[in-house]
């Protein structure tokens, strides 16, 4: 459920602790990858509130999802990396370059990370400051 700015605790305790079994259970650099990046997120603005969505029987513990008035973007643990998707990555000025997948999608863009990867987070922080932006954009039109 998108709420905005609005954050509920129990809720967000709740998904942040279904993120955490996730990470757990991921015992390769795959773990170590999304743990990284989960700080970077979660220290770019207070705001942004952890979800697990898209629970299903071939994943049952679904995909972390990050959020502010909208999805931010959600990592995936993939086969040989960790891909983290920006829905709305199309409309990111990538001026430094850190997006490296989904580049043929006409919305999506996404950052695959491979073992022995760093996370550059300044790249990182400067994309999401730019989605929270465009989401604020979208909810004031809204409203």
């Amino acid at each position: 459920m998108d709420r905005g700015g609005i954050n509920n605790p129990e809720e967000n305790k709740s998904a942040s602790m279904q993120i955490d079994k996730i990470i757990k259970e991921e015992r390769t650099w795959k773990g170590e990858i999304l743990i990284k990046i989960r700080k970077v997120i979660n220290e770019t603005d207070p705001r942004i509130y952890e979800e697990v969505k898209w629970k299903k029987p071939s994943n049952p513990a679904g995909i972390p999802v990050w959020s502010y008035n909208g999805i931010i973007c959600f990592g995936n643990i993939l086969k040989n990396s960790v891909r983290l998707t920006f829905p709305k990555g199309v409309k990111v000025v990538d001026q430094d370059g850190l997006f490296n997948s989904r580049m043929d999608s006409k919305t999506v863009r996404a950052v695959d990370y491979f073992e022995n990867d760093t996370i550059d987070e300044k790249k990182l922080t400067s994309v999401i400051l730019q989605i929270i932006d465009m989401n604020e954009k979208n909810a004031l039109k809204k409203k």
